[in-house]
């Protein structure tokens, strides 16, 4: 067998940085040795993987066909050598782990925090991105588990719940929504005629929402779409509509009076968080306890912490 590890992994950096120079740079290869190990690997399997650019390497479907297998020997054989190395060898391979925009932002830097001093870990790569991106990473091997807020639907990935999340219906204390008497509940009809701030298709806070909501409100009527829950909670806080985000995310403008929470008809809405891995994936003692760290954590009134 004339494959080499080497091979895919130059095959991997060309892919990433689109230029034999500069994945000679990540590397630490030189440019001619980056060249050559690539149409090496060309010669070997008789194709083109690039489409050549002028200096820029654009992949073709030849190599779209061979890059999900190409990660995936290449996370085989990190696992291997991770497995054996010792523990507090200065090369240690960090996680890399690819999160869903709330998860990514108001959770997992608590749980990296009280996980990484335990550990001997190299600085892990985090991939934020929304839940629809982080499942066809995980599906992809581009990523080594993914920790996501919405339903998953990667044929090819183990999902497993994890925390359960609270949300809740939010305002600026000027929108018409929040007068009157603070404990008088909305109606849905109400509801049912107010702008909702909502998040883009694809995301798992817009799928949990929609979920949530349409059952009792039968649709929603969008005042706006944003790529993100925090520019959601601002545009709510200066009175562009209603949103209905988790605790968590709104907490500090709720305790700070930019927003209020609306006593509405409808019950308590929840959703769940999952953890997500590739079916078949050997799973490190590393990685392992990683997820069994995070499965020992909960949320409680918008506050995660240890169980």
């Amino acid at each position: 067998m004339r494959l080499s590890l080497r091979q895919l992994q130059i095959f991997l950096a060309v892919c990433d940085l689109g230029s034999t120079t500069a994945a000679a740079n990540a590397i630490a290869l030189s440019q001619s040795a980056v060249s050559a190990g690539l149409n090496e690997l060309e010669g070997l399997l008789d194709i083109q993987l690039f489409d050549r650019v002028g200096k820029r390497l654009i992949i073709n479907d030849n190599g779209r066909l061979l890059l999900p297998q190409a990660r995936q020997i290449l996370d085989t054989a990190a696992t291997i050598e991770q497995q054996f190395e010792k523990p507090d060898a200065s090369t240690a391979i960090g996680l890399n782990i690819g999160t869903s925009t709330t998860i990514g932002i108001y959770l997992l830097p608590k749980i990296l925090a009280s996980f990484s001093p335990q550990r001997a870990l190299a600085t892990p790569r985090i991939l934020i991105a929304n839940t629809a991106e982080v499942a066809s990473a995980v599906a992809s091997f581009a990523v080594d588990i993914g920790l996501i807020e919405g339903p998953c639907h990667e044929p090819d990935l183990h999902v497993e719940r994890w925390i359960t999340d609270e949300l809740i219906v939010v305002c600026a204390p000027s929108h018409p929504l929040a007068a009157g008497k603070p404990h008088r509940k909305v109606p849905l009809k109400a509801l049912r005629e107010t702008g909702w701030l909502l998040r883009e298709a694809g995301s798992g806070t817009r799928e949990a929402v929609e979920h949530a909501l349409v059952p009792h409100l039968h649709y929603l009527h969008s005042a706006a779409e944003f790529s993100n829950s925090e520019a959601i909670k601002h545009a709510a806080a200066v009175g562009l509509g209603v949103a209905c985000l988790p605790r968590l995310v709104v907490a500090d403008l709720l305790n700070g009076g930019q927003l209020v929470e609306l006593n509405t008809a409808l019950p308590v809405l929840r959703r769940h968080f999952y953890l997500v891995h590739r079916k078949h994936k050997i799973l490190s003692a590393r990685l392992s306890g990683f997820m069994q760290f995070c499965r020992d954590w909960k949320i409680e009134r918008g506050v995660m912490a240890p169980v």
